[in-house]
Order: C-alpha cells, then structure tokens, then sequence
C-alpha cells in the first residue's frame, strides 16, 4: 500500500485517511505531510515516489489538506526545487516568462475592455458612460485568480463580456449582496434571473438612446460611486 499512489477525500485524526469509498488507510510511520502552497514542490515530491494526496469536497469545490510522502523524498523535493531557483538561468527564465505573462494579459485585457463595449453597444448620447463601465467591468473581471468568467476557457471572449456586465451589475446595481435567500433548491438561480432581467432593462435605455432619470438609476449611481 506504501507504494501506491492515491488520493484521499477525507482526513481523520490520528494519521488515518479515509478514501472515496469509506475505507480508512493509516499513513506510513516514515511519511510525512507536506503542505499545500508549493505546486513547484510538490510537483517534484510526485515524481520522486508514491504520495497520498488529500481534498476536502465542500460543495463544488475542493480544498487541498497537502501530499503526505516519505519524508527523505520531501527533503529531496525541497532540495531540488531550491537548487532550481537559486540558479542565474532559472531566475532570467521567469522574469522572461514574467514580461511574457504581462505582455498577454494586456492584449487580453484590451480585447476583453472591446468585446464589453460591443456588448453594452450604448448609444452615442451615453458614450462617456459605456467606457467608463467597461472599465470597471475589465478591472473586476480580469485579474489572474479573480474566479470570474472571464478567466474561464470554456466561453468565448463575447460570452465572458456579456456574464461579466451582467455579474458586475448584479454586485453594484441590486441588493443581491444583501438579499437572504432560501436555502431551497434553485431559489439563487431564480434570483439571479430575476435581477438579469431588470439589468437588461436598464441596459436597454441606453442602447436606445431615450432619456434616463439618474436620479433613480441605479447604473447610474454605481457609476458615480466607483468615482469617488
């Protein structure tokens, strides 16, 4: 069993895991657990030998509790990694990978700011407006590890414009922050809808073009707030 490498959904007290199954497995007394934090380190820690991997499920998502391994392979693994790091050539590889990173996330940023534009496609009459939300919108969205849309690969660029209006509007120009909902099944995703379709009611009077009281908007208003 030492030698198998697995992953393990729940932990227990006392060096005991519990797999997907129910079934409880005891840590190997010569093995230790290295922390989440390091990907670089663990990934090196995988390669050396077997490692039990634990997650915690809480809903949708998945919390790592570490790697646990022998512990002369996670002295190795950290060894190695250092080495990697300390090395001149290493350190002029990332900041190249740095530069090219940052090179890419601006085209992305510029071309998401467009595609928001597109999608507002306000009228001439409110042009200042348009700009200045898809700004807002870009800077929330698209930050690296924001956990919006826009970081997703699985939608198009037009897509990730529209859900992140829409996203922002519903953060800045509902009280759905504030709003409690029932924990029944569904009751979120109809308050999402409900609060879409009066954000595209607001949206729409400035895709026409007609007059908007901004005393009462709430667009509006956000808009002022974020330049304060």
């Amino acid at each position: 069993m030492p030698t198998d490498t697995r992953t393990f959904l729940i932990t227990k007290a006392d060096r005991r895991l519990k797999d997907k199954a129910g079934k409880v497995y005891s840590v190997p007394a010569d093995w230790e657990n290295l922390p989440a934090g390091d990907a670089s380190v663990t990934r090196k820690l995988k390669s050396l030998g077997a490692t039990w991997t634990v997650q915690e499920k809480k809903g949708r998502k998945s919390f790592s509790h570490g790697v646990w391994a022998a512990k002369e392979n996670i002295v190795e693994a950290k060894a190695l990694v250092d080495a990697q790091r300390a090395d001149p050539k290493h350190q002029k590889k990332l900041a190249q990978a740095k530069v090219r990173r940052e090179e890419k996330e601006e085209v992305f940023g510029e071309d998401f700011q467009q595609a928001i534009i597109q999608f507002l496609n306000f009228a001439e009459k409110h042009q200042a407006l348009v700009e200045q939300l898809a700004l807002l919108v870009k800077e929330h969205a698209v930050p690296v590890g924001s956990g919006t849309v826009a970081r997703s690969s699985s939608v198009t660029l037009d897509d990730k414009a529209a859900l992140a209006v829409m996203a922002w509007m519903r953060h800045q120009t509902s009280s759905y922050d504030s709003t409690s909902v029932p924990r029944v099944k569904g009751a979120r995703r109809e308050l999402r809808r409900k609060i879409a379709r009066q954000s595209e009611r607001i949206l729409a009077k400035y895709r026409t073009g007609e007059e908007v009281d901004i005393s009462v908007c709430p667009l509006y208003k956000a808009l002022q707030r974020a330049n304060k």
